[in-house]
Protein backbone atom coordinates (compact mmCIF):
# COMPACT_ATOMS: atom_id res chain seq x y z
CA UNK A 1 0.00 0.00 0.00
CA UNK A 2 1.33 3.50 -0.84
CA UNK A 3 2.13 6.08 1.34
CA UNK A 4 -0.77 8.30 0.10
CA UNK A 5 -3.10 5.70 -0.10
CA UNK A 6 -2.09 4.76 3.89
CA UNK A 7 -2.20 8.85 4.63
CA UNK A 8 -5.77 9.10 2.83
CA UNK A 9 -7.02 5.99 4.67
CA UNK A 10 -5.99 7.72 7.84
CA UNK A 11 -7.11 10.95 7.28
CA UNK A 12 -10.95 9.19 6.17
CA UNK A 13 -11.25 7.78 9.66
CA UNK A 14 -9.68 10.27 11.80
CA UNK A 15 -12.86 11.48 14.01
CA UNK A 16 -11.56 14.93 14.08
CA UNK A 17 -11.88 15.42 10.61
CA UNK A 18 -14.20 18.80 10.07
CA UNK A 19 -17.24 18.94 7.71
CA UNK A 20 -17.32 17.92 4.67
CA UNK A 21 -15.24 20.68 2.36
CA UNK A 22 -18.42 21.46 0.30
CA UNK A 23 -20.73 22.16 3.16
CA UNK A 24 -21.45 25.80 4.19
CA UNK A 25 -19.66 27.22 7.24
CA UNK A 26 -21.94 28.68 10.10
CA UNK A 27 -22.33 32.63 10.13
CA UNK A 28 -19.42 33.81 12.06
CA UNK A 29 -19.72 37.17 14.99
CA UNK A 30 -18.09 39.15 12.27
CA UNK A 31 -20.40 38.28 9.36
CA UNK A 32 -23.55 38.43 11.53
CA UNK A 33 -22.01 41.64 12.75
CA UNK A 34 -22.01 43.03 9.38
CA UNK A 35 -25.13 41.62 8.65
CA UNK A 36 -26.46 43.60 11.44
CA UNK A 37 -24.87 46.68 10.51
CA UNK A 38 -25.69 46.35 6.57
CA UNK A 39 -29.80 46.04 7.58
CA UNK A 40 -29.67 49.40 10.08
CA UNK A 41 -27.76 51.24 7.44
CA UNK A 42 -31.41 50.46 5.26
CA UNK A 43 -34.05 49.90 8.21
CA UNK A 44 -34.91 51.25 11.64
CA UNK A 45 -35.10 48.30 14.23
CA UNK A 46 -35.77 47.86 17.64
CA UNK A 47 -33.63 45.28 19.49
CA UNK A 48 -35.89 42.33 19.38
CA UNK A 49 -36.41 43.35 15.25
CA UNK A 50 -32.90 43.05 15.35
CA UNK A 51 -32.04 40.03 17.23
CA UNK A 52 -34.84 37.87 15.02
CA UNK A 53 -33.30 39.59 11.90
CA UNK A 54 -29.93 37.77 12.53
CA UNK A 55 -31.23 34.77 14.19
CA UNK A 56 -33.49 34.28 10.58
CA UNK A 57 -29.72 34.35 8.97
CA UNK A 58 -28.69 32.00 11.24
CA UNK A 59 -32.14 29.68 10.25
CA UNK A 60 -31.33 29.80 6.71
CA UNK A 61 -27.88 28.83 7.07
CA UNK A 62 -29.78 25.72 9.20
CA UNK A 63 -31.72 24.74 6.44
CA UNK A 64 -29.18 24.71 4.07
CA UNK A 65 -26.48 22.91 5.89
CA UNK A 66 -29.17 20.40 6.91
CA UNK A 67 -30.16 19.71 2.97
CA UNK A 68 -26.08 19.29 2.57
CA UNK A 69 -25.72 16.35 4.68
CA UNK A 70 -24.98 18.40 8.32
CA UNK A 71 -25.39 16.71 11.61
CA UNK A 72 -28.88 17.58 13.82
CA UNK A 73 -26.27 17.68 17.10
CA UNK A 74 -24.22 20.55 15.20
CA UNK A 75 -26.86 22.48 14.08
CA UNK A 76 -28.47 22.09 17.36
CA UNK A 77 -24.73 23.14 19.08
CA UNK A 78 -24.11 26.64 16.31
CA UNK A 79 -27.62 27.32 16.73
CA UNK A 80 -27.26 27.67 20.40
CA UNK A 81 -23.98 29.58 20.49
CA UNK A 82 -25.24 31.92 17.61
CA UNK A 83 -27.83 33.45 21.22
CA UNK A 84 -25.02 34.76 22.44
CA UNK A 85 -23.22 36.18 20.01
CA UNK A 86 -26.64 38.10 18.86
CA UNK A 87 -27.09 39.35 22.23
CA UNK A 88 -23.60 40.62 22.05
CA UNK A 89 -23.84 42.37 19.06
CA UNK A 90 -27.65 43.93 20.07
CA UNK A 91 -25.95 44.98 23.09
CA UNK A 92 -23.05 46.45 20.97
CA UNK A 93 -25.38 48.41 18.48
CA UNK A 94 -27.41 50.06 21.41
CA UNK A 95 -23.94 51.21 23.31
CA UNK A 96 -22.77 53.12 19.94
CA UNK A 97 -26.40 54.30 19.12
CA UNK A 98 -27.65 52.19 16.08
CA UNK A 99 -30.06 50.91 18.13
CA UNK A 100 -32.85 52.80 19.93
CA UNK A 101 -35.72 51.32 21.45
CA UNK A 102 -37.57 54.71 22.92
CA UNK A 103 -36.67 56.59 19.51
CA UNK A 104 -38.00 53.84 17.51
CA UNK A 105 -41.20 54.15 19.56
CA UNK A 106 -41.44 58.12 19.52
CA UNK A 107 -40.88 58.32 15.49
CA UNK A 108 -43.32 54.92 15.04
CA UNK A 109 -45.83 56.32 17.10
CA UNK A 110 -46.04 59.20 14.59
CA UNK A 111 -45.78 58.16 11.62
CA UNK A 112 -48.48 55.40 12.70
CA UNK A 113 -51.11 58.17 13.93
CA UNK A 114 -50.53 60.33 11.08
CA UNK A 115 -51.40 57.05 8.50
CA UNK A 116 -54.62 56.30 10.43
CA UNK A 117 -53.84 54.45 13.82
CA UNK A 118 -55.27 54.66 17.04
CA UNK A 119 -53.61 55.38 19.99
CA UNK A 120 -54.35 51.50 21.12
CA UNK A 121 -53.53 50.28 17.88
CA UNK A 122 -50.22 51.70 17.93
CA UNK A 123 -49.30 50.58 21.37
CA UNK A 124 -50.69 47.35 20.20
CA UNK A 125 -47.75 46.79 16.95
CA UNK A 126 -45.12 48.36 19.27
CA UNK A 127 -45.37 46.13 21.60
CA UNK A 128 -45.22 43.53 19.04
CA UNK A 129 -41.99 44.91 17.57
CA UNK A 130 -40.64 44.49 21.37
CA UNK A 131 -40.79 47.38 22.73
CA UNK A 132 -41.25 47.20 26.74
CA UNK A 133 -44.13 48.74 28.61
CA UNK A 134 -41.83 51.18 30.66
CA UNK A 135 -40.54 52.76 27.02
CA UNK A 136 -43.73 52.46 25.35
CA UNK A 137 -46.04 54.38 27.95
CA UNK A 138 -42.96 57.31 28.42
CA UNK A 139 -42.47 57.21 23.95
CA UNK A 140 -46.02 57.53 22.93
CA UNK A 141 -46.82 60.35 26.24
CA UNK A 142 -43.66 62.43 24.50
CA UNK A 143 -44.53 61.92 21.14
CA UNK A 144 -48.43 62.18 21.22
CA UNK A 145 -49.06 63.74 24.41
CA UNK A 146 -50.69 62.54 27.62
CA UNK A 147 -53.86 60.35 27.00
CA UNK A 148 -56.23 63.01 28.61
CA UNK A 149 -54.12 66.06 27.16
CA UNK A 150 -56.42 68.02 25.20
CA UNK A 151 -53.17 67.57 22.14
CA UNK A 152 -53.55 63.79 22.40
CA UNK A 153 -57.52 63.79 22.17
CA UNK A 154 -56.91 66.16 18.82
CA UNK A 155 -54.40 64.10 17.10
CA UNK A 156 -56.66 60.70 18.27
CA UNK A 157 -59.95 62.57 16.54
CA UNK A 158 -57.32 63.51 13.17
CA UNK A 159 -56.43 59.84 13.02
CA UNK A 160 -59.91 59.17 13.25
CA UNK A 161 -60.45 61.19 10.48
CA UNK A 162 -57.26 59.64 8.26
CA UNK A 163 -59.60 56.30 8.46
CA UNK A 164 -62.55 57.97 7.89
CA UNK A 165 -61.35 59.35 4.65
CA UNK A 166 -59.43 56.22 3.86
CA UNK A 167 -63.09 54.34 4.36
CA UNK A 168 -65.13 56.88 2.99
CA UNK A 169 -67.12 57.43 6.05
CA UNK A 170 -68.96 60.08 7.62
CA UNK A 171 -67.83 63.51 6.08
CA UNK A 172 -65.60 61.52 3.36
CA UNK A 173 -69.06 59.69 2.53
CA UNK A 174 -68.52 58.71 -1.45
CA UNK A 175 -72.39 60.15 -1.86
CA UNK A 176 -73.97 62.48 0.23
CA UNK A 177 -77.06 61.22 -0.69
CA UNK A 178 -76.08 57.79 0.17
CA UNK A 179 -77.67 58.65 3.72
CA UNK A 180 -80.97 59.49 2.33
CA UNK A 181 -81.48 56.18 0.62
CA UNK A 182 -80.16 53.60 2.85
CA UNK A 183 -81.02 53.01 6.80
CA UNK A 184 -78.96 55.95 8.12
CA UNK A 185 -79.28 53.73 11.81
CA UNK A 186 -77.34 50.80 9.66
CA UNK A 187 -74.75 53.19 7.92
CA UNK A 188 -74.22 54.26 10.90
CA UNK A 189 -73.21 51.45 13.02
CA UNK A 190 -71.53 49.87 10.29
CA UNK A 191 -69.23 53.13 10.64
CA UNK A 192 -68.76 52.94 14.33
CA UNK A 193 -67.77 49.37 13.76
CA UNK A 194 -64.78 49.86 11.41
CA UNK A 195 -63.69 52.65 14.25
CA UNK A 196 -64.06 50.32 16.95
CA UNK A 197 -62.25 47.15 15.20
CA UNK A 198 -59.19 50.27 14.61
CA UNK A 199 -59.26 50.50 18.53
CA UNK A 200 -60.78 54.02 18.28
CA UNK A 201 -63.51 54.76 21.12
CA UNK A 202 -67.03 55.37 20.75
CA UNK A 203 -66.53 58.97 21.98
CA UNK A 204 -64.07 59.53 18.84
CA UNK A 205 -65.86 58.20 16.32
CA UNK A 206 -69.29 59.67 17.05
CA UNK A 207 -67.12 62.81 16.55
CA UNK A 208 -65.42 62.31 13.46
CA UNK A 209 -68.33 61.20 12.30
CA UNK A 210 -70.26 64.30 13.17
CA UNK A 211 -68.01 66.58 11.54
CA UNK A 212 -68.46 68.77 7.97
CA UNK A 213 -65.98 68.22 5.10
CA UNK A 214 -64.27 70.95 5.78
CA UNK A 215 -63.18 71.02 9.09
CA UNK A 216 -62.23 67.12 8.33
CA UNK A 217 -60.23 68.06 5.85
CA UNK A 218 -58.82 70.63 7.99
CA UNK A 219 -57.60 68.40 10.91
CA UNK A 220 -56.45 65.44 8.89
CA UNK A 221 -54.19 68.26 7.34
CA UNK A 222 -52.69 69.77 10.43
CA UNK A 223 -52.23 65.89 11.72
CA UNK A 224 -50.31 65.37 8.66
CA UNK A 225 -47.85 68.60 8.76
CA UNK A 226 -47.57 68.23 12.77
Amino acid sequence: MGFYHVAAMKLWHNPFMSAIPDQTPPPTAETLREAALRHLARFAATEQGLAQVLDRAVMRWARKFATQGGETDQIDSEREKSRAVIAAIVSDMRRIGALDDAAFARSRSLSLTRSGRSRRAVAASLTQKGIGAETLGEAMEEALGHRHDDEAKERELAAALVLARKRRLGPFSRDEGEMARSDAGEVHQRALAIFARAGFGRDVAEQALALDLTEAEDRVMALKSS
